[in-house]
């Protein structure tokens, strides 16, 4: 009997750790992008050319969809404009080593907000 009202116990608890915040909830992270929004820089990042073959043509083929995507948090959808910006740096440089550089900082903003995105 004692080990039922452990399990129980045990049970309740477990479901009432699961809870999410509600929307309006102090411990509502701001600024974290939602799955959906990580989900779909990951698909636009995920297509164009080779990006090992052909760095400026898939830093061309990056910067309108990462431009057009609709992200309603300020820091994330910050961040992906600060890579389409970098991406087109890149792009009109030609491959130049200090946009180069750019790309590599604005990709980092982003995988930290949507981790591995934009590997």
């Amino acid at each position: 009997m004692l080990a039922l009202a452990m399990l129980m116990a045990l049970a309740v608890t477990a479901c009432g750790s699961s809870a999410s915040p509600s929307p309006g909830s102090s411990s509502a992270l701001l600024g974290t992008p939602k799955k959906q929004d990580c989900a779909d820089v990951g698909d636009v990042l995920s297509d164009g050319p080779d990006p090992d073959a052909d760095p400026v043509g898939y830093a061309q083929a990056q910067i309108l969809p990462l431009r057009h995507l609709t992200i309603a948090d300020a820091s994330p959808r910050r961040a992906v404009q600060a890579l389409a910006t970098a991406y087109q740096a890149f792009s009109s440089s030609g491959g130049a080593s200090a946009s180069a550089k750019q790309v590599s900082t604005a990709g980092k903003a982003v995988n930290a907000l949507c981790p591995g995105v934009a590997n």
